[in-house]
């Protein structure tokens, strides 16, 4: 069962609202697929992301996967214990795992995203 205060993408992304600050990571579903977490690539505080681009890359002991950002904005914080800790990203994914916030450039586009019950339909299929 996904978290349902949570919205996601069909790439396996998550976003956490909260006023205009946006929290993203990526799904339990995602960390199991990829394996072992052994690093991430975040952007520098500051940098501009466009909704559905590409913000990062998490490699694990299977592949390299690009990260896209769920909504447009800035990036106001990352998560700075994944430098040394890539692996909260598997073992809490919601939590400790988080990757950046940023200050949300349009709130309209989170309608563009899953809701829990159509995520849970994405990853049943998949």
């Amino acid at each position: 069962m996904v978290p349902q205060d949570l919205r996601y993408t069909k790439d396996h992304e998550w976003v956490r609202l909260a006023g205009d600050v946006a929290t993203v990571g990526v799904t339990k579903f995602a960390a199991d697929q990829l394996g072992d977490i052994v690093f991430v690539e975040l952007p520098a505080v500051g940098v501009s992301v466009a909704a559905f681009a590409t913000f990062g890359v998490v490699e694990s002991v299977k592949a390299v996967s690009d990260l896209f950002s769920p909504l447009s904005g800035v990036v106001t914080e990352i998560n700075p214990a994944l430098a040394g800790q890539p692996e909260l990203v598997n073992g809490d994914p919601y939590g400790e795992g988080w990757m950046v916030k940023f200050k949300v450039a349009d709130p309209t586009e989170l309608a563009e995203l899953l809701d829990p019950a159509a995520y849970d339909q994405l990853i049943a299929e998949a």
